[in-house]
């Protein structure tokens, strides 16, 4: 029997936004030299993101040197869902700037990289996290009624404050009333179907729901006080019925909670989804955000493309 010709690439797990195994959201990182590139089709790499099974598998494109991923401090990266390739997502670009700082050894102040939502700089932080500049994707307050079946679908009779909504990403965010909790937002079990059926001709890709922390409100502690803000983020519109840590969703939070508190700069957010992550975010003046965490390497090995 003929055989077919492979290519095999490093391959590795990593949780992003946690310093533990097991929480955070985890991300595959796949290496790919420039000789290789050729042979990686992109139904090849939408196959590939799709048997990993993650929320997002990230590629990052380094040269034909076998010493490129050690030593050079610009790539090419790009983010596949197990549905399709997306614009931006934060918690695989710390998973692949982790794998280049921690399990590569790349000894570079800053790696940048290249990615259909421009540059994004990545570097080192204190206590082993890692510093990344994203855009600000600043929401707008939704006016209409178009996306009150999707906030029901979502929420169903919880009490809620604002909804607004991302042109840019194509986000929706549903800030609960600050009368409810913690374990209300945790309890949240959306039908992704439903969600995808609700949305009455708005484009959307994802919605966050959001709440204030207890260190920012009058409510009685209930786990959030550490926090300025806590959230969950669902997008079976991508493939993902609720993602654990995302990234790009507080491109959006950012401005919206830097505004909310009278244009505080830096903020403290969790993720609460069953695996949960932390996040620290700072607003730069150049109208980006700086968002920090940490990550977690749970496997390494190759993988038979």
């Amino acid at each position: 029997m003929a055989t077919t010709a492979t290519t095999t690439l490093p391959v590795y797990v990593v949780d992003a936004f946690s310093a533990t195994s097991f929480a955070g959201n985890p991300a595959a990182v796949i290496l790919i030299s420039s000789d290789q590139e050729k042979d990686l089709t992109d139904d090849l790499l939408q196959s590939t993101a799709a048997e990993m099974n993650l929320s997002e598998t990230a590629f990052i494109y380094g040269t034909s040197s076998a010493k490129s991923f050690e030593m050079e401090n610009h790539f090419r990266l790009r983010w596949f869902t197990p549905q399709c390739e997306v614009a931006l997502c934060g918690h695989a670009t710390l998973a692949s700037a982790a794998v280049l700082f921690n399990e590569l050894g790349n000894e570079s102040r800053e790696i940048a990289f290249e990615t259909l939502s421009g540059s994004l700089p990545t570097r080192r932080h204190e206590e082993n996290g890692i510093k990344m500049e994203f855009p600000l994707n600043r929401p707008e307050k939704f006016a209409g009624s178009g996306l009150d079946n999707l906030a029901r679908a979502v929420v169903e009779s919880r009490r809620v404050q604002d909804i607004y909504y991302s042109p840019t990403t194509k986000k929706v965010l549903i800030r609960l009333d600050d009368k409810e909790t913690k374990e209300s937002l945790e309890s949240l079990d959306p039908n992704p179907m439903q969600l995808m059926i609700s949305c009455q001709g708005v484009d959307v890709k994802g919605v966050i729901v959001t709440l204030i922390g207890c260190s920012r409100c009058e409510r009685a502690a209930d786990g959030s006080e550490n926090y300025d803000f806590i959230s969950r983020y669902f997008a079976p519109w991508v493939g993902i019925n609720e993602d654990p840590v995302t990234g790009s969703a507080h491109t959006v939070l950012a401005p919206y909670w830097s505004e909310t508190f009278g244009g505080v700069k830096s903020l403290k957010a969790r993720q609460c989804s069953r695996r949960g992550g932390d996040l620290e975010l700072v607003l730069r003046d150049d109208g980006r955000v700086d968002i920090i965490g940490k990550a977690t390497t749970v496997l390494k090995g190759k993988i038979h493309l």
